[in-house]
């Protein structure tokens, strides 16, 4: 990852902060993009954009064209940001799907499109995406969730097929990551089974690398110890 630009959305996340470290720790540089306020300085091998609304396309593509100018160029774009909530469809609220739909796939959608001119310059362009394990069956509750994670999905899929030959478009299938977060919502769950946020960052980290040029158009499952 020596020399490489990555910006990462949904930065100041759980898993964002690791992915982030872990590529900056491998030698990459690093613009992260969130919604919440920055809370890191800039540094030589990092920015933060805060207050960024990645749902909206024009605060997207000036987000990453900021990164890009910063840096001198971008070579891997990594969509963490998003949400989860449960909710059955008979109880739950319609607004949920639209928050979810807005936050899972508008904000890998419009970082992407604002991405895509400057990956293919990079000769080496990486698009990496968070799916979910949920989204292959969903179960009871995960409607909203599911649905939307599909759509990253079949998103990455169709970004696959339209860049192919000059930028790689994958995405990682998580289970239930390691997160506190999560631990609180679950407290009674087997920790040891869930898939760290570590793990997950090394298998994102190799999707954006040089060494998984041939790899593109996968939907990764990432499952821990299930």
């Amino acid at each position: 990852m020596h020399g490489k630009v990555i910006v990462i959305t949904g930065a100041s996340g759980a898993l964002g902060k690791v992915v982030a470290d872990a590529a900056i720790a491998r030698g990459a540089r690093v613009a992260g993009i969130d919604h919440a306020a920055a809370t890191i300085g800039t540094t030589a091998d990092r920015i933060d954009l805060g207050r960024v609304d990645l749902s909206d396309a024009a605060q997207a593509a000036k987000a990453i064209d900021a990164a890009a100018s910063h840096f001198g160029k971008l070579d891997a774009l990594i969509n963490i940001a998003g949400s989860f909530s449960f909710e059955t469809v008979s109880e739950g609220d319609p607004k949920t799907w639209q928050r979810l739909y807005a936050i899972n796939v508008m904000t890998a959608l419009n970082a992407s499109r604002a991405a895509i001119p400057h990956l293919i310059a990079s000769g080496a362009g990486r698009i990496v995406n968070v799916g979910a394990m949920g989204a292959l069956q969903a179960a009871a509750g995960m409607g909203p969730y599911a649905a939307s994670k599909s759509g990253v999905h079949r998103l990455t899929e169709t970004l696959a097929a339209e860049l192919k030959g000059k930028v790689t478009v994958n995405a990682v299938l998580p289970s239930t990551i390691d997160t506190p977060a999560n631990r609180r919502d679950m407290p009674k769950a087997d920790f040891s089974a869930w898939v760290t946020a570590d793990e997950l960052a090394n298998v994102i980290l190799f999707l954006a690398s040089d060494a998984a040029s041939a790899v593109t158009g996968a939907l990764l499952p990432v499952r821990g110890r299930v």
